[in-house]
């Protein structure tokens, strides 16, 4: 049994299939409760952000990771043909250095965003907690957790990252020059409008305003950013006013349509309005980008400000892969140990079985020896047993490739009927029958 991962991301597949296949945007306690009855893995954990929908799962390898695709297309309505071309699969180690790149930032969509690591956690918390995870799974994120915290204090890696939110000012910026003269409509109230708004105050743009459907949130945060909030039924005439407009709400449906925007544009009389829609399921709908004069962006544009971000920070990328590989090394050496303790032990069982039913067999032959002569063929037939078995012992230790591992483990299992050994020392004794 191994690690496995199967699923899609923003390298692998368009924004509009991530949608479609985002686990948050319906219910992941019945996403995990339908997996688990599934009975495809026994323990798992699914991962859904903004970026990527993964499940993380012990199991045989590709038939298993196989069943998992295809859960995933199904769970969300979504024909396995549109989504099999987008998914990855990693198994063993390279299932490790995935979730271990990943909860560092290192996959992310902006290189070093702090952001995921909270979200690994909890999608590890929801499985852990609803019991669907064992010591494999328990252990792979634990170590990610380590790795993840490494990279942030041995390297520069988090230092001034940009969040997807400074990519989507990052972009305004390239596009528009100074902001500082223009007015900025903000559209939610979570966390990433919230760094969203951070950002906008720190270029010292000329108004923020901020429209959530829940009034009160939208003026908290107007508050926090020194700007003003407008209720959800002036939405209107806010989209007229604004020169750029940052979208990133929860809605499970788009909350501007091409309708309700291409009446917004009326009356500004040809000023371009900037749309950056950095919610995922998008908060635009995508055919509003052909209205004259509106400018719209999705999270997928922010690739090239990602690609600026990797240029400049090189050096703590190099030393973050390398901290995942010594990570992923003592996973390994920890899961080889996993496989190869059984068999270990198992090999033992079975030739001291032998000896003791050998001696057994003898024990008439050797009655007349005294004590000590018992003692000594006892001490001399246990050590030609450990000799028997050091040199294997030691080869199957020093295999560092999984594949050759667990041909090892199978073969011997085979040769020496180990599983059969196994349950004859499992199954208690028959009672002798009452006679009748």
């Amino acid at each position: 049994m191994r690690l496995l991962t199967v699923g899609l991301s923003h390298r692998t597949a368009p924004v509009d299939l991530r949608e479609r296949v985002d686990f948050a945007r319906k219910d992941l306690d019945a996403a995990l409760r339908l997996l688990a009855e599934r009975n495809v893995v026994r323990e798992f954990v699914i991962l859904s952000t903004c970026n990527r929908a993964e499940i993380y799962a012990v199991g045989d390898g590709r038939p298993t990771a196989d069943l998992l695709g295809r859960f995933l297309s199904e769970y969300h309505g979504v024909t396995h043909a549109d989504v099999a071309a987008h998914l990855y699969v990693y198994e063993g180690d390279a299932a490790a250095r995935h979730l271990f790149r990943v909860a560092s930032g290192l996959d992310s969509l902006v290189v070093g965003e702090p952001q995921i690591s909270g979200q690994v956690k909890t999608a590890y918390a929801a499985a852990a907690d609803r019991g669907y995870t064992g010591a494999l799974i328990n252990r792979a994120f634990h170590c990610a957790f380590a790795t993840a915290k490494r990279v942030r204090t041995e390297t520069g890696l988090a230092e001034g990252a940009v969040s997807v939110s400074y990519a989507a000012i990052a972009l305004a910026r390239k596009i528009l020059g100074d902001l500082q003269a223009l007015d900025v409509l903000i559209l939610g109230a979570g966390e990433m409008a919230k760094l969203t708004g951070v950002h906008l105050q720190a270029r010292q743009v000329r108004q923020i305003t901020v429209v959530s459907r829940t009034f009160d949130a939208a003026d908290s945060l107007a508050q926090t950013l020194g700007g003003r909030a407008v209720a959800w039924s002036d939405l209107g005439r806010a989209l007229t006013a604004a020169d750029i407009v940052v979208s990133s709400t929860g809605a499970a449906e788009p909350i501007l349509t091409r309708a309700q925007l291409k009446e917004a544009m009326r009356p500004r009389r040809g000023r371009p309005l900037f749309i950056m829609d950095i919610a995922v399921p998008r908060d635009v709908e995508p055919d509003a980008a052909d209205i004259d004069q509106l400018f719209l962006y999705n999270i997928d544009d922010l690739q090239a400000i990602v690609q600026e971000n990797m240029a400049r920070r090189g050096d703590q990328v190099e030393s973050s892969e390398r901290i995942v590989s010594e990570e992923v090394a003592r996973f390994a050496e920890w899961a080889q140990s996993r496989e190869v303790v059984p068999t270990v032990v198992a090999l033992r069982r079975r030739f001291e079985s032998i000896r003791q039913a050998e001696i057994t067999r003898l024990g008439p032959r050797l009655a007349g020896l005294p004590p000590e002569a018992h003692a000594r063929l006892d001490e001399v037939t246990r050590l030609i047993v450990e000799k028997l078995l050091l040199t294997p012992t030691e080869q199957l230790k020093s295999v560092n490739d999984e594949a050759l591992l667990a041909a090892y483990a199978d073969a011997l299992n085979a040769l020496f009927r180990l599983a059969a050994e196994e349950s004859d020392a499992q199954t208690p004794p028959s009672r002798p029958q009452a006679a009748s």
